[in-house]
């Protein structure tokens, strides 16, 4: 339930989800299974105690066949944690995890006035590819969605199929 927290709060206090209620809890069954059967990772950092401070993952960037070296990427940090770079050890482990799992391109949708997860990108190698403006709605007002990528040396021996 700690991811469930996570996600709820940045629900309910922020732009980081274009998602206006909190999620219930059986909301996660779903959720993990899903990263289950795409072999996708869910990578999170705790403390000494084992609370949860911050996690990450991706899953499908889009759902045609040719996308399949393609992922689209999450993180989040518990709101009493951030500014502490656990937003970048997490992107350092889905980083590793997509190359090992043989991923070209990662995506991340970024709200456009996150100023911190746009440098936490930019001082990871993303680059911004594109900005949909006003695609959004919430908290009364406009939502612009900047999209960051990160081309990566992998697969080695990419195939059509």
């Amino acid at each position: 339930m700690a991811i469930l927290d996570i996600f709820n709060e940045a629900i309910v206090n922020s732009t980081a989800l274009y998602d206006y209620k909190p999620r219930p809890p059986e909301s996660m069954v779903g959720w993990f299974e899903t990263k289950r059967q795409g072999g996708f990772p869910v990578i999170g950092v705790e403390d000494d105690t084992g609370q949860l401070l911050a996690f990450g993952s991706y899953g499908t960037f889009r759902a045609w066949p040719a996308f399949k070296y393609s992922v689209e990427h999450s993180v989040y940090v518990h709101k009493d944690h951030r500014g502490k770079g656990l937003g970048n050890v997490v992107m350092q482990a889905l980083i590793a995890a997509a190359r090992q799992n043989d991923v070209h391109a990662m995506m991340g949708g970024i709200d456009a006035s996150n100023t911190g997860s746009i440098a936490l990108h930019e001082r990871l190698g993303f680059k911004h590819v594109a900005t949909l403006p006003e695609v959004g709605f919430k908290f009364g007002r406009w939502l612009d969605l900047a999209f960051y990528q990160l081309l990566l040396d992998t697969p080695h021996t990419p195939v059509d199929g």
